[in-house]
């Protein structure tokens, strides 16, 4: 059983045993890989219009980059991985980012239900993930040690970036009125909604605050595997739109994405040398 840890575990810092997250999330692995599924196999079943199937069997592609990411957090918080733990809520948002999207980009459908109910399970397990967390004693593991300045201006930075620049892209296409198709509408929502948690998570952890050191690796995380799912869209789009390949526009989100990705490897390289107490 997961809740059993076996003898020689470390004692993550935690107030009480994570039975209902684990579930959780076993069951959000299960739905998504089902979604997922039925997007690859029926395509055009789900995606009857040209820039639904676009935009949206490319994500399938990208979502499924979020199962093994998630699994892999539980199984090495599962083996008393302070890494795996703080990980853990950066792949479950990653999963309800795409979720969102799609509740916002989607007409209604028995995939839209589907979408909602796992965006429902992913906020339960995340809300009770993080409230189980002890940010007091996470704070006092890795204070100092894993680039908090770094990593909160880059999460403050961007999530400000994004907000602004979804904000002005919505507002300029009402006031304009410029058609949007429904899935640029749907980042673009999600992105407002979303991009406040980095600025929040960002600045708490410039400030040094327990909940930044809890929340500050997952963001970081999250942000990298946007950048890499934007890679991966650009990489299928020629195969799957026929659109020609814009190795540009790769190289500067890769660049961006450099960013993101050394304070979240200073973060776990300064997690991942704090040894935690054994059963």
């Amino acid at each position: 059983m997961w809740s059993t840890k076996p003898p020689g575990t470390a004692v993550l810092p935690t107030r009480r045993r994570l039975t209902f997250v684990y579930g959780t999330s076993f069951a959000i692995v299960a739905l998504m890989a089902v979604a997922c599924s039925v997007g690859l196999f029926y395509p055009k079943m789900l995606y009857p219009t040209n820039d639904q199937f676009r935009s949206s069997f490319p994500t399938d592609l990208v979502n499924l980059l979020g199962v093994p990411l998630l699994l892999g957090s539980m199984w090495l918080a599962r083996r008393g991985s302070l890494v795996g733990l703080l990980l853990w809520p950066g792949a479950l948002l990653y999963l309800l980012y795409h979720d969102l999207a799609y509740l916002f980009g989607m007409p209604l459908s028995a995939m839209f239900l589907l979408h909602l109910v796992v965006a429902g399970l992913n906020l339960c397990a995340m809300i009770g993930l993080v409230a189980n967390i002890d940010g007091r004693k996470v704070q006092q593991l890795l204070t100092g040690v894993v680039a908090e300045k770094a990593g909160g201006g880059v999460l403050a930075g961007f999530g400000v970036l994004f907000f602004v620049g979804a904000a002005y892209l919505l507002i300029s296409a009402f006031f304009k009125r410029i058609t949007m198709f429904p899935s640029e509408v749907g980042l673009h929502a999600t992105d407002l909604l979303m991009t406040p948690a980095w600025i929040v998570g960002g600045v708490l952890l410039w400030r040094r605050k327990a909940l930044g050191y809890v929340t500050g690796m997952g963001l970081l995380l999250q942000a990298c595997m946007l950048f890499a799912g934007l890679i991966v869209l650009f990489v299928l789009q020629p195969f799957i739109a026929g659109s020609q390949f814009r190795l540009v526009d790769v190289l500067v989100i890769f660049a961006m994405s450099l960013f993101c990705v050394v304070p979240f490897c200073l973060f776990v390289r300064g997690a991942a040398g704090k040894r935690l107490n054994r059963l």
